[in-house]
């Protein structure tokens, strides 16, 4: 079969275009760039952006199904520069989708969709969470967007499912634990809070695999067929013993000051005014949607994932910590 992936040059992306193509199938990716990782793979590489729509026609014409991985992730940044990759993108996805008669489309999306800056608990293991609101961030907000139109899409002739997995850590990241490492050993992590809140996450390998059950269920009238599922270890821990764990694996120094939620979101609110007026590159350390986050518990039920496509997590915390030691 062959199958593309959209942003297959990043992280989970990686992981993706890995072990579709250990499952013997012939995969594209569409990126930015180009990466040598992905050449290494076999992996054909078009090059081009989200927003542009006939770039991805171009890229999906010809392909079988698509893993909408790509998006614009983060905590700052222009709202339009979020909704032309997040949702412009992700309409184009899906137009290409139907221009080219590709019959399934796994959309990777976020527990953020169901982030309420009013409601301090988020998922506590449940099965469904409704949608959020009041966003703080533009990420949120147009990947909301995003996947309702997926969901929306689902129909006689185009198969969705989205996916929702909760902060995604392992070998080969190049973002979250090394940007934590990073601050710690500079002094500059903090918690917000006391760091009690229960948090789930995922291993990449368990990401990974995710995907690939929702595929290998993902027909027209599946079960999983037009519904979003929360995806993680399945092992919430407290944001401290998490956080604290995970430097430990990259020899980084544990952390134990702290800051209240209130410093925080202000610090955020601040920030958020000064970096666009200052022009300050980069991002800024805090923001309130980020306070919000670091002090929420985040943790959600496997069960409709398990019942519906049969996922379940294969690499514990555990022995994801001694691959990342190792790895590191």
């Amino acid at each position: 079969m062959k199958i593309l992936v959209t942003g297959g040059g990043g992280f989970l992306g990686q992981a993706l275009c890995r072990g579709l193509v250990e499952r013997g199938h012939q995969v594209l990716s569409f990126n930015r760039g180009h990466y040598d990782a992905l050449q290494a793979l076999g992996v054909g590489q078009i090059r081009g952006d989200l927003a542009d729509a006939g770039a991805v026609h171009h890229a999906a014409a010809g392909v079988d199904a698509v893993f909408h991985n790509a998006a614009k992730a983060g905590a700052w940044g222009s709202y339009d520069s979020y909704y032309q990759a997040n949702v412009v993108g992700t309409r184009n996805v899906l137009d290409a989708c139907r221009a080219h008669g590709i019959g399934r489309l796994v959309y990777t999306s976020t527990p953020s969709v169901t982030h309420r800056a009013t409601h301090p608990v988020e998922g506590l293991g449940a099965d469904e969470v409704p949608y959020g609101e009041d966003f703080q961030a533009p990420y949120a907000a147009t990947k909301t967007i995003a996947e309702q139109e997926v969901l929306a899409a689902n129909g006689a002739e185009l198969a969705t499912v989205a996916l929702r997995p909760r902060l995604i850590w392992g070998p080969g990241d190049n973002q979250l634990v090394p940007r934590l490492a990073e601050r710690a050993r500079a002094g500059r992590l903090r918690f917000v809070g006391d760091g009690s809140n229960k948090v789930d996450t995922t291993f990449i390998d368990n990401a990974a695999q995710a995907h690939f059950d929702a595929f290998d269920h993902l027909v027209v009238g599946a079960a999983c067929a037009g519904k979003a599922y929360f995806i993680s270890n399945g092992e919430p821990l407290p944001m401290r013993e998490l956080l604290n764990r995970l430097l430990a694996a990259v020899g980084a120094p544990a952390v134990d000051k702290s800051i209240s939620f209130r410093t925080a979101y202000r610090i955020g609110s601040v920030c958020e005014k000064l970096w666009p007026l200052l022009r300050l590159r980069g991002e800024p350390p805090m923001t309130r949607f980020l306070a919000e986050q670091l002090c929420t518990p985040h943790w959600y039920s496997m069960e409709p994932a398990r019942r519906d496509f049969g996922y379940v997590p294969r690499v514990s915390i555990e022995e994801g910590l001694r691959r990342l030691a190792a790895a590191s």
